[in-house]
């Protein structure tokens, strides 16, 4: 069920807090991180939003996004071998991390604005499309403004998907009018069981290779080769990782492996761009 109530960051908690000292009857400002402006009925004691009251929160802390839980104003975090959390952006649309790495490029633009570029690469209008590694869904929503036919999602991380719940700016499945389909499984396993050629292009955005490297294997191009039509597109995100560092060169190598699998490689963005022959 997706999340209702208000979301604070600590800017947007200050002025709410600096308009109840100014007793203003009212403050107005985003409460779910951009997506939209309302008015908050403030009182001396707690405050009122979309008709439910709340109290005022806390001390808060940068970098963190609160939720209400129905007690209390808590971080949009959980533990449960590895911290994950969401964490605000000054793009509005928020990132993740998971044990402090984070998971979604933000220094130059928004992460829905580095996923639209990505998304465009494969053309998705009028298209069936794959989203591998779903995350907070930003591929998804961008496939779903740009017309996607239908686009089938799969996340392995049950916390991820909690995220995804609280967050405004991820798509929901239930409001796509049938055309996103998120899945709880790991795609490394789940690929064999769907059909030949039953995707028209490919979106493939995995953790980093020393997470997941089941996901960078010939084993798994091989598999998105047989699901994809031939001519279909597929973009893979690779990042950029140090090669004096790593000792690797991650996107080449991506690229030799897709080549194996029959597809046609070439570097894009941050990532490769192939084609099935």
């Amino acid at each position: 069920m997706r999340y209702q109530g208000p979301l604070l960051t600590k800017p947007g908690a200050d002025a709410l807090l600096a308009a109840r000292d100014a007793g203003e009857p009212t403050w107005t400002g985003s409460l779910d991180l951009g997506r939209g402006i309302g008015e908050a009925g403030l009182a001396p004691n707690d405050w009122e939003w979309r008709g439910k009251r709340y109290p005022y929160p806390g001390k808060l802390k940068e970098r963190t996004i609160y939720w209400w839980d129905g007690e209390g104003f808590e971080p949009v975090s959980r533990y449960a071998g590895s911290l994950i959390k969401l964490v605000p952006t000054e793009w509005n649309s928020p990132t993740f991390e998971i044990d402090g790495i984070k998971m979604l490029p933000t220094s130059k633009e928004s992460p829905l604005d580095d996923a639209r570029r990505k998304v465009a690469l494969i053309q998705p209008m009028g298209k069936r499309v794959l989203d591998t590694c779903g995350g907070l869904g930003y591929f998804a929503a961008c496939c779903l403004d740009a017309g996607v036919a239908s686009i089938q999602s799969f996340e392995k991380n049950e916390d991820v998907l909690w995220l995804r719940t609280l967050n405004p700016w991820s798509p929901d499945p239930a409001a796509s009018d049938g055309r996103l389909r998120l899945t709880h499984a790991d795609v490394s396993q789940a690929i064999a069981t769907l059909p030949d050629a039953s995707f028209d292009a490919l979106l493939h955005d995995p953790p980093r290779f020393g997470i997941a490297g089941e996901l960078y294997s010939q084993l798994f191009y091989d598999q998105l080769a047989r699901v994809l039509k031939r001519g279909g597109r597929l973009f893979h995100y690779t990042g950029s990782p140090n090669k004096l560092t790593s000792g690797r060169d991650v996107p080449r190598e991506v690229a030799r492996r897709l080549e194996k699998a029959g597809f046609r490689a070439e570097l894009a963005l941050d990532g490769v761009l192939a084609t099935r022959r």
